[in-house]
């Protein structure tokens, strides 16, 4: 599991689908060729040919905009009441000391069970913000992107796309504060910063697909000149940050600028579409509207948002202002596509006491709307066009019609009764670069990884 030769898209495929969601809408009897990992050609109203792959359903993967791979291990483990109340800030003295266990060997096993369970609920390519750099001692490894390695051979075990964002991490708060012990695995001056993303992009080289962007941590962890910096470093990749997750930072940043984070980054970088703001969670109207305008990407993680208590994000008023978003799982500690789709829905309706919020207008379907606008938000978030017409990478899900939650459906009723009803099994085969990598919803290389998995754990927590 540690080759990036693992995963190889095959040179030529033809697949076959009843139903597929194309970018022009749903139709019917379509063939899907591919050349190189890439949709070479769409036909629809065809017959199969000898030697293609047959499906029921077929929609486009969904981009996983957001993941920390190795808090998939601590999953479950920071649900014990503290003496004093618990918060989003007791919940991160518990990651740290869960990843000062956390070596290459670890990190990479713990990846590579996240990529599959990702690959087997509909994930296709993740955003991988990667923040842990260093030793436990806050040492560099002889290679600076040792990490990143490990984690480009995680996701070349398991097939999933990779876009890698090494995080820049230099403060402990606003106005550059000295970091933490905790934090000691993550920092990088502007000059070490700019080795280990040289040397990310040389471990990411063997990937097919990779793209390497960057992430600035958050307000909190750069200064406006190291942001400045990066923005230079990162040229024409994707840029993600952390930002106004929770309430004491939106206070912190009014204190230090007079500026809410969100409001105070519009007007000092030049956020476009190359940039993803992840969570955005307190916003207020102009907020919204100029996040709206800027052509970012909301990289919103509601099952994660819940399990911090985050809060939520005003969908509502994004939507209507024309805002692009997408999803991802974050913390990973429940790795489920449809369920952060669910849950968006969900936590808007019961603050609200409204129902079907994120359809588009009257007639629209909620699950389908909230599926197009998260594939197409989370492909631009993370520099890797997709969808299913020509030239897109060959990220197909197929939907099992047989599912007693999808039974009898077609067209959107099929993507509403995913998102709202399904569970195990709805998704039924998974083709990442026109490779089939899940079957009967089942990774094909699941048994050796959640072996490893488990004994890596094992040890972690003994």
């Amino acid at each position: 599991m540690t080759s990036n030769e693992n995963f190889d898209p095959p040179a030529r495929a033809a697949l076959w689908f009843e139903s597929a969601l194309l970018d022009t809408g749903w139709a019917r009897s379509v063939r899907v060729g591919v050349v190189g990992g890439r949709i070479g050609e769409v036909a629809c109203d065809v017959a199969p040919q000898p030697g293609d792959e047959i499906g029921a359903v077929a929609v486009a993967g969904l981009a996983n905009l957001h993941s920390h791979a190795f808090q998939r291990g601590m999953a479950g483990l920071a649900e014990v009441r503290g003496p004093a109340g618990d918060s989003f800030w007791t919940w991160r003295d518990v990651m740290y000391r869960f990843l000062e266990r956390l070596g290459p060997d670890e990190v990479e096993a713990v990846a590579a069970m996240a990529y599959v369970e990702m690959l087997e609920s509909g994930f296709t390519r993740v955003g991988e913000f990667h923040y842990l750099h260093h030793d436990p001692y806050g040492r560099r490894y002889a290679d600076p992107a040792e990490m990143a390695a490990r984690i480009a051979a995680a996701a070349a075990a398991t097939g999933v796309g990779l876009t890698l964002l090494p995080a820049f991490y230099a403060h402990a708060g606003f106005g550059g504060l000295a970091p933490n012990a905790g934090q000691k695995r993550f920092v990088n001056d502007i000059d070490g910063f700019a080795a280990l993303l040289a040397a990310s992009r040389r471990a990411c080289a063997a990937l097919p697909d990779a793209v390497v962007g960057l992430a600035p941590h958050s307000l909190r962890a750069v200064t406006p000149e190291e942001l400045g910096l990066l923005v230079e470093l990162a040229g024409a990749g994707p840029i993600h940050i952390h930002i106004a997750e929770q309430v004491k930072e939106v206070d912190d940043c009014l204190a230090w600028a007079g500026r809410r984070p969100v409001e105070w980054l519009l007007e000092a970088a030049p956020v476009d579409g190359r940039w993803c703001l992840v969570h955005a969670t307190h916003l207020i109207e102009r907020e919204v509207e100029a996040l709206a305008r800027s052509g970012a990407v909301a990289g919103l993680c509601p099952i994660t948002e819940a399990n911090l208590g985050d809060g939520l994000f005003p969908l509502l008023a994004y939507k209507a202002a024309g805002g692009a978003l997408g999803v991802g799982s974050d913390s990973n500690v429940l790795i489920d596509a449809a369920e952060e789709l669910r849950l968006l829905e969900y936590g808007q309706r019961l603050t609200l006491r409204a129902r079907n919020v994120a359809a588009d207008g009257p007639g629209r379907s909620t699950g389908a709307d909230l599926y197009r606008a998260a594939a197409a938000g989370g492909a631009r978030a993370l520099g890797a066009p997709g969808g299913l017409s020509v030239g897109a990478s060959a990220d197909i899900v197929g939907l099992n019609r047989d599912h007693p939650s999808l039974s009898g459906r077609s067209d959107d009723a099929l993507l509403d009764s995913w998102v709202f009803a399904g569970r195990h099994g709805a998704v039924d085969a998974v083709w990442r670069a026109g490779r089939r990598v899940v079957s009967q919803g089942r990774h094909h290389a699941r048994s050796e990884i959640a072996r490893r998995y488990a004994g890596t754990l094992k040890k972690v927590l003994a």
